[in-house]
């Protein structure tokens, strides 16, 4: 049995390289001899048969992707100021743009650090395209955008909007007020 396997073995890999370069990483071959070697009880591992075994298990990737396939790491998002200027940042996916405007000098207050227990970090999203594609906000988002000042149909809470692809060109408008029930004049350090 040992001679076949490896035999086998060999021929396989062979043959598993050559149709890696051809793109094709599993062949019907490999598949049966996947199956040849799960029947035994136990199987011989031998470093032909190692060698292979990864070969058949791993993904190939040709190195080269397009750029328009590769996911974007940052976004450009565009926060129009209480007094009507704007600044334009890039925040990276995944970050929140209660984050990102702390990280920018952007005064979105954010007095609870994003435990959503407040909203002093509401932001309006002024295009409502750009609000569809946000997910849906969570009931404890929308027990606190029932606190926030001059809440509008598409208000959400900065510390809740997370950076994704898709909304890339946002702008968020900043509300003239924040209700933060510390004390009047309390201007928080940022984090």
């Amino acid at each position: 049995m040992f001679p076949r396997i490896s035999r086998l073995g060999a021929r396989l890999l062979r043959e598993s390289r050559a149709e890696t370069r051809a793109g094709n990483l599993l062949s019907s071959r490999g598949i049966l001899y996947q199956g040849h070697v799960n029947r035994h009880s136990t199987p011989v591992m031998t470093p032909t048969v190692l060698s292979l075994r990864n070969v058949l298990l791993s993904t190939a990737t040709s190195g080269e992707q397009d750029e328009s396939s590769q996911p974007k790491d940052k976004i450009s998002v565009t926060f129009v100021n209480k007094d009507g200027s704007e600044k334009t940042i890039s925040v990276p996916v995944g970050m929140s743009m209660l984050e990102a405007a702390h990280e920018n000098d952007i005064e979105l207050e954010g007095a609870c650090e994003g435990s959503l227990a407040c909203s002093t970090c509401h932001v309006i999203v002024m295009d409502v395209n750009y609000y569809n594609k946000l997910e849906d906000p969570a009931d404890e988002e929308n027990d606190m955008l029932d606190l926030a000042f001059g809440l509008t149909e598409t208000s959400r809470l900065g510390c809740q909007v997370i950076a994704k692809p898709e909304l890339d060109g946002m702008r968020l408008a900043l509300p003239v007020a924040t209700r933060n029930f510390a004390v009047d004049g309390y201007v928080p350090k940022p984090h």
